[in-house]
């Protein structure tokens, strides 16, 4: 039986409210909509394990926790000759044609990608309309000290004339998708591996969907709390360093708005590819695997961007649906079933039958889409941070070469994680279930959170005698967890002799 072609689609930092089908007033994603009504199961409670770029996307690859292996940063990333192999060059070895469009982010850039996919990206006769992330922000940020140096708003992109979509890197790795899917092997199943870039900010994008977003209906964002005493110290220094406290509400409605009009705007990336595997008659024999690899503040808390080792919701939940392939049990419906993005590399191991030479911590799903269950793990875990001193731990690669710190976009939180005067970069776990939340720290307090009573994670109950009990069992169980996975041993054991 020829195995199922299979579409992995990535964007970068997607919040998991933000899309129409899960009740989201002024979120605008059709495709996506139509795909959980008919066909397709989504995710509400879907949470990634690391609220930054490569520490995630080495866990969903992977199905490893960032601690099991120490990919803990933006800049230690998965070795295969160390023998972190993951996803793609897995189903490589398993006769698929795999095409890589789309950012890195997860293995070394210092060695070629040409071990874990067939085809990539061509570069050759694109021509941008402008960098988002940089001369279209460094034009629209405006002067140092300004409350908008830091806020990543751009706003509007305009087009060339005639054209239909702004010209970025996100349209252009979904043009080379659609020529893969055109001209892809007789003899080979396809996988599409497309992590875009957007909608991580900067906030921009262009008509339609710029306009397309009413304001009227963007609901607020989640007021910073009275005191920043129970949280994280790192939370109250962004607050300052962002400098962005004296926006209006018509300000924040606005950067929102441009931030779903992104989201909207991926959804019909999506929606052109779905139409390309419809005409080459493929898409039934498709599964689609749609998610990201975290969120964004976007106003929350009068923040933007995002953070290494703090847990709210904004940051962690994320949106994952799942369409399966032709002759698999679907129930389309809005799951809320608590899940993690480890249980995706799992997830396809199943549906194609294999079982990699390593040890996994990820859980199949297709149980969950079925419909034959609607509960799948008793709590998520989410990690991040550093132990004080870890120098190579810091991120400092990021700093711009021969230019003032200042001035970089990210140095609101890159100039706090370089510290150790105060733990603003402090190691923590987050166990979150259905009702609780608790964030074990080191070298801070910990954090408790009634997610019935206190959604928008306000109020830390930590210091609560009437909750001890339950602070005792969700610790029990987070140590009972980084015990089971604190490490992997190798299923290929050495000689002694």
């Amino acid at each position: 039986m020829r195995r199922p072609h299979i579409v992995i689609f990535n964007p970068d930092q997607w919040r998991g409210d933000c899309l129409g089908h899960m009740g989201h007033p002024a979120a605008r994603t059709p495709v996506l909509d139509r795909l959980v009504r008919e066909e397709a199961v989504s995710f509400r409670n879907a949470f990634c394990q690391n609220p930054v770029c490569t520490p995630s996307r080495c866990a969903f690859m992977t199905g490893w926790y960032p601690h099991v292996r120490g990919h803990r940063t933006m800049f230690h990333m998965l070795h295969p000759e160390h023998g972190e192999t993951f996803l793609l060059p897995i189903l490589r070895e398993a006769g698929y044609h795999v095409f890589w469009g789309g950012k890195n982010d997860l293995v070394p850039a210092q060695f070629p990608l040409t071990p874990y996919a067939d085809a990539f990206t061509d570069w050759k006769g694109f021509e941008s309309d402008g960098n988002p992330h940089g001369n279209l922000y460094e034009k629209a940020r405006g002067k140092p000290g300004t409350d908008t140096y830091y806020s990543f708003f751009i706003g509007r992109h305009e087009k060339k004339p005639g054209q239909a979509w702004f010209r970025d890197f996100d349209w252009w790795n979904i043009q080379q998708a659609i020529r893969q899917i055109r001209n892809r092997p007789s003899d080979k199943p396809l996988c599409l591996y497309l992590p875009l870039g957007n909608p991580h900010p900067p906030y921009g994008v262009e008509e339609p969907f710029f306009s397309a977003i009413d304001r009227a209906r963007v609901p607020p964002p989640i007021r910073p709390p009275n005191s920043w005493e129970g949280k994280p110290c790192l939370l109250g220094a962004l607050h300052r360093n962002f400098n962005l406290a004296g926006w209006t509400p018509e300000r924040w409605r606005e950067l929102r708005a441009v931030y779903l009009g992104m989201c909207m705007r991926v959804d019909a990336l999506l929606g052109e590819l779905i139409q390309v595997l419809k005409e080459e008659r493929i898409y039934e024999e498709t599964a689609i695997f749609f998610f990201a690899d975290h969120g964004d503040f976007t106003g929350d808390y009068e923040l933007v961007e995002k953070t290494q080792n703090t847990f709210e919701d904004c940051l962690v939940r994320v949106p994952f649906v799942i369409k399966p392939p032709r002759g698999v049990p679907v129930k389309p419906r809005v799951s809320d079933a608590m899940v993690e993005l480890t249980d995706l590399s799992e997830t396809i191991y199943d549906l194609l039958g294999l079982n990699p030479s390593y040890s996994r911590f990820g859980q199949s799903l297709w149980g969950v889409v079925a419909g034959e269950r609607d509960s799948h793990r008793e709590a998520v875990y989410c990690e991040g941070g550093r132990l004080p001193g870890e120098r190579h731990c810091m991120e400092l690669e990021s700093h711009y070469p021969g230019k003032p710190f200042e001035q970089h976009p990210y140095w609101p939180r890159m100039a706090l994680q370089a510290r150790d005067d105060r733990p603003f970069h402090s190691k923590a776990v987050m166990c979150r279930t259905q009702d609780w939340k608790y964030v074990l720290r080191i070298g801070e307090r910990d954090e408790l959170y009634d997610l019935r009573a206190d959604p928008e994670e306000r109020v830390n109950r930590i210091a609560d005698p009437s909750l001890g009990t339950v602070v005792n069992a969700l610790r029990e169980q987070t140590l009972r967890w980084l015990y089971e996975t604190a490490d992997v041993v190798p299923w290929s054991p050495d000689k002694r002799w």
